[in-house]
């Protein structure tokens, strides 16, 4: 058995690792870069061709937003997930993938007039939709053989719908090992989103460390009036738009009108 780390090791997103064990090349997450390239995702070892498995804990781009891309370059192994990080890749990886388009016509415009090399998206909705036909989602708790001297199990861990942990038995020759993947770890007392999910032992742990030095505080937030405050000022501020504008919310926070 062999692990190997190529994506948020150094950083918060670019979730990628691979997991060598059993004759078999295993991706834990394949998620693509968001905001500096501080630490640039390392190339992966082996062809994604020789890819076999793709284990994804949850929908978010940083964790699967390259999954179009190594299918772009010839993976074709199963993406094992939750029935509903399975819809919500549906959504999202096709946004991914219409953006990637989008921004390569701008920018393929700006070099037709200045005589530049036309720019390649990253991925296309094409390879997004070949991405969501490799979809084989199982359900929370059903522990399943992967290959012979692998098991996997997906554990719900209140990050996002359908996030999971993911607890790997490995066993070659005499020797066997438990290795547990946390994925992004939720909160408790959230609305809507169960509480994480308990894993009782593993032999080695991979656990995302996002905010560890940190803590909740012992009051539970008011999730249901904080969101109900932000509904209601986007509603009065999207009645003072008119007709003539869109508007709405930032991923920063922040509500813009567009002309």
């Amino acid at each position: 058995m062999r692990l190997s780390f190529f994506g948020a090791a150094h950083e918060v997103t670019g979730s990628c690792h691979l997991l060598e064990a059993c004759g078999k090349n295993i991706l834990i997450d394949c998620g693509m870069e968001q905001g500096p390239d501080l630490y640039e995702n390392q190339e992966l070892p082996v062809a994604p061709g020789d890819v076999d498995y793709i284990l994804l804990t949850h929908a978010h781009i940083d964790h699967s937003g390259n999954i179009p891309l190594l299918v772009k370059k010839g993976f074709s192994g199963e993406i094992i997930t939750t029935f509903a990080t399975a819809d919500l890749c549906d959504i999202m990886l096709r946004d991914s993938a219409h953006i990637q388009e989008f921004e390569a016509e701008w920018r393929n415009r700006k070099a037709r007039r200045s005589g530049e090399p036309e720019y390649e998206p990253i991925y296309t909705v094409a390879d997004a939709d070949a991405a969501m036909k490799l979809l084989a989602p199982v359900d929370y708790g059903q522990k399943i053989t992967l290959c012979d001297g692998i098991e996997v199990r997906f554990n719900d861990v209140g990050h996002l719908l359908g996030s999971a942990s993911i607890e790997v038995w490995i066993t070659e020759g005499d020797v066997s090992k438990k290795v547990v993947f946390s994925g992004d770890v939720g909160n408790v007392n959230q609305p809507i989103i169960k509480d994480p999910q308990l894993v009782k032992e593993a032999d080695y742990l991979v656990i995302e460390s996002t905010y560890g030095d940190r803590t909740h505080g012992e009051d539970i937030p008011d999730y249901v009036g904080e969101f109900t405050r932000i509904l209601r000022e986007t509603f009065q501020k999207w009645r003072q738009c008119g007709d003539s504008f869109f508007c709405g919310w930032t991923y920063a926070g922040d509500f813009v009108l567009y002309p």
